[in-house]
């Protein structure tokens, strides 16, 4: 490809907004030039791509996502989601094991890997699943080759349930892997059902997800996440935390002194559960989209230091499968193309700057995941890097989405312009 240079951009990078050129060499950023620079004194380039008025961010890092493959391909795979995922600012997936056959064997890990490497366009990790019986399978995996262990302590795919307490403590005290985790407490989900079906019956519309699936659920089973890894010694990452009431279980402290650290999801940054009556199933995830107070209080604690990612939980369906009652109807959505989209437009109506979604969808993935040479704006860092141009809206439309299942939650949203302000 040669040399590149990018010049004139605005460097969103480790806090700050500092105007700047970065020259690109062998897929590494080779060298950074900040202020204004004439072009005399700017190093020699095969291209170079004038970027005034936009902003350079790196690559988004989603640490939670669904890809569908292998044995469910017939609505997303490695290739489609991950040029979804690119042209959504995403260069760095992380792809959960409740795929089929469930990646909880190093064989299972292994064909992924191998499929990734020729289909991929993306950069990419995988997760190795835990169940209830194959806590010696885990101990013989090379720390080397998965970003995490995912621990379903909730209803999932086939048998990846742990709800064994000597297994869940051998997970947390002998694994050398960051343990993730689903949290939502199953008996509780189960009592919950009975009662409103009783109540209502089995047809029961979406309304009904959030109280099934509601606070005490997730703080239940949180919380014991949180007393095991403390107990046990376990580094753990609360996945797609939905709940005020969990946040209590954070620390506001920086990203390096956390032994547990929370990641929120966009969708629960962007919906509440006003919203079910407009999207239906739709918005139908697991955890619950819950009320706008868990919103607020969500992105408040994204400012802050108690959570620390924002990723997305990308798991498509297709429209098919997402019909039907609240309990039939299948849990998860398309959102990796849209997700730096929807946080920006947060930024333009003033719920967050800009430099904290960078930090939070780009550094703390980054650092809290030992990526090496990715995530930030660097010289001899990867040139995973996307451009922004705030002087332009975008349409989410049915004919721009990548994605292989062919549907938004987002359809129909415009973002709206805004021009680099005094803030840069």
């Amino acid at each position: 490809m040669g040399k590149i240079l990018i010049k004139d951009a605005f460097l969103v990078n480790e806090g700050s907004i500092e105007k700047g050129s970065v020259l690109i060499e062998n897929e590494r950023i080779s060298k950074i030039i900040y202020g204004d620079c004439d072009a005399s004194v700017l190093p020699h380039a095969d291209q170079v791509i004038d970027a005034r008025g936009k902003y350079l961010i790196p690559g988004v890092i989603d640490d939670q996502v669904h890809f569908r493959e292998p044995g469910l391909t017939h609505k997303a795979d490695i290739a489609s989601e991950s040029r979804a995922a690119v042209a959504g600012g995403t260069t760095t997936f992380m792809d959960m094991p409740n795929t089929s056959p469930q990646t909880v064997t190093e064989e299972a890990l292994d064909w992924k890997r191998q499929r990734a490497s020729e289909t991929s366009v993306a950069n990419y990790a995988f997760y190795i699943g835990a169940n209830n019986s194959n806590i010696e399978e885990l101990k013989k995996i090379d720390p080397a080759k998965v970003c995490g262990v995912k621990v379903f302590m909730g209803s999932s795919t086939g048998n990846m349930l742990v709800d064994n307490q000597s297994v869940l403590e051998r997970i947390f005290g002998e694994l050398p892997f960051l343990i993730t985790t689903h949290c939502e407490k199953e008996s509780v989900i189960k009592a919950n059902i009975e009662k409103y079906t009783r109540l209502y019956g089995e047809d029961l519309p979406i309304k009904f997800h959030p109280l099934i699936r509601n606070e005490e659920a997730c703080y239940a089973s949180s919380s014991e996440a949180v007393e095991l890894a403390h107990k046990m010694g376990g580094r753990l990452h609360l996945l797609h935390l939905s709940t005020a009431k969990e946040l209590t279980l954070l620390e506001d402290r920086p990203l390096a002194e956390k032994s547990v650290t929370g990641e929120v999801c966009v969708h629960h940054l962007w919906f509440n559960d006003s919203d079910y009556e407009r999207f239906g199933n739709r918005i139908k995830w697991n955890p619950a989209i819950k009320s706008e107070n868990d919103r607020l209080a969500l992105m408040e604690a994204v400012k802050g230091n108690r959570l620390d990612v924002i990723a997305t939980d990308h798991a498509p369906h297709l429209l098919s499968e997402k019909e039907g009652s609240c309990l039939k109807a299948a849990s998860g959505g398309p959102l990796i193309q849209y997700s730096l989209l929807v946080m920006l437009e947060k930024m333009k109506n003033g719920s967050i700057s800009l430099e904290k979604i960078i930090e939070k969808m780009c550094h703390a993935p980054a650092s809290l995941f030992k990526i090496k040479d990715r995530g930030f704006i660097r010289e001899g860092y990867f040139a995973d890097l996307v451009l922004i141009d705030p002087d332009k809206s975008t349409l989410v439309d049915r004919s721009s989405i990548l994605s292989k299942c062919g549907w938004s939650p987002f359809e129909g949203f415009r973002s709206e312009e805004r021009r680099v302000g005094k803030e840069c």
